[in-house]
């Protein structure tokens, strides 16, 4: 009876409570000092050039501000606009939501299949095939390739091919017909997803550990599948979150895809994005507020979407 008493004593949210846990944490910051010091020159930077910028965003979007005039408070002025009056918007909303759509979940079931493949190879050949995939990525003048497959005269390949097999009389405009331009971006920007995310899974299998492979087989799994899915996927949880992490980051911000291939703006803004609209207003007619706002919309979007993917991926395993 003494030491309930004595437990009820001290409330567990009473202030002695609160400064042994605040206590005990310093010590830990202490303990831990020289990792925040080699933390420190990265997390500046990161606070200065991303976290300070996109709190900057977001205020601004509530102003209207020209980079002449000084910013006037307008209230949800920007974004009544953008979503109620401007029809462009709602274009480039739809076609980024496509991209979104398509290009996020193939290209990183992609990677991973690619990565998955590939890890079961050979050093050396895993090594040539790892870099033969990434290259496209990395590439200077990657757009230039697809500017002549799809040239719009008698010169470009898919017009030569296809005039040369009679299936079409004459060249095809493929980069200013807004029925095919959409397309071929996706295919493009498919194209070019096998990036970093593919390095990351490439990695994360090397980190599997075998040990649990043997140990499965002993306990039941029985096929390739099964070791993907109960060993596999839950021992690379942190390169599948940061793939996801980097494939929806791309899937959501295409825009030079668009601009190399379509020009700016497109045709009848069949390939504006937007990225593409963010980058009319803010650098061409410098509506730095209605830029933010833009920006503040994809960030929103971005930031929904991974919280969706992280709730996804948690079950993995399960």
């Amino acid at each position: 009876m003494q030491v309930e008493a004595a437990d009820r004593s001290v409330p567990v949210h009473s202030p002695a409570v609160k400064e042994s846990v605040w206590t005990r944490n310093w010590r830990e910051i202490k303990k831990s000092k020289h990792h925040y010091i080699l933390m420190a020159p990265y997390m500046i930077l990161f606070f200065m050039f991303t976290v300070i910028p996109v709190v900057f965003s977001m205020i601004l979007s509530f102003f209207y501000f020209n980079m002449l005039e000084f910013p006037r408070f307008v209230g949800l002025q920007n974004y009544s606009r953008l979503l109620l009056g401007d029809d462009v918007f709602m274009i480039a909303l739809k076609n980024t939501l496509m991209f979104a759509v398509i290009t996020g979940p193939v290209s990183y079931i992609a990677c991973f299949l690619f990565a998955w493949i590939i890890n079961e190879l050979s050093p050396k050949i895993r090594a040539f095939m790892t870099l033969v995939f990434y290259a496209p990525s990395i590439a200077g003048n990657v757009y230039f390739i697809w500017l002549i497959f799809f040239s719009g005269d008698a010169y470009g390949y898919l017009n030569g091919f296809l005039m040369k097999t009679g299936f079409i009389l004459e060249p095809v405009q493929w980069l200013t017909n807004e029925q095919y331009i959409l397309t071929i971006i996706i295919i493009v920007q498919l194209w070019l997803s096998l990036g970093t995310s593919f390095l990351a899974f490439i990695a994360g299998l090397q980190t599997v550990d075998h040990t649990l492979i043997e140990a499965g087989s002993i306990d039941g799994i029985k096929n390739r599948w099964q070791e993907l899915w109960f060993i596999t996927l839950p021992s690379m949880r942190p390169q599948l979150m940061f793939g996801a992490v980097m494939q929806i980051t791309s899937s959501f911000a295409v825009a030079d895809v668009a601009i190399a291939l379509a020009g700016f703006p497109s045709v009848n803004y069949a390939a504006h994005t937007i990225v593409t609209h963010l980058m009319d207003y803010g650098t061409i007619r410098f509506e730095m507020g209605y830029a933010s706002a833009i920006a503040t919309v994809l960030f929103g979007l971005m930031l929904g979407a991974n919280l969706l993917i992280q709730k996804l991926l948690r079950k993995v395993g399960e």
